[in-house]
């Protein structure tokens, strides 16, 4: 269950993050809410995958897959698109989170 929380926990701060560009500086109140209501319902999340996971590993696991998340998301709302470098660090950030769920310090 604990993964299930992660994943659910990054979804709903990804989209708060594409949201908050939507904002317009906090002026516009339907996104502005989705942004609070988005990473308040992240943190509700992570919160019990550290049931089951250490703080360290959520944490590291959320904000790397939360970070490839946004950039497709902006990429797909926004049209914003990175160049190759960005690219190859976003690669890089998708493999940090792979050797940490495959790391032995994953299990208690």
């Amino acid at each position: 269950m604990s993964w299930i929380f992660l994943l659910l926990g990054v979804m709903a701060e990804a989209l708060s993050h594409v949201a908050l560009k939507a904002t317009d500086g906090f002026t516009r109140p339907l996104p502005a809410a989705m942004v609070i209501l988005g990473h308040l319902t992240a943190f509700i999340f992570l919160g019990q995958a550290m049931k089951g996971m250490p703080v360290g590993v959520v944490h590291a696991l959320w904000a790397g897959m939360a970070i490839v998340t946004v950039t497709l998301l902006s990429a797909l709302f926004y049209r914003q698109h990175l160049d190759m470098t960005a690219w190859v660090g976003m690669l890089f950030v998708a493999l940090g989170v792979v050797m940490i769920n495959l790391s032995q310090g994953h299990s208690h």
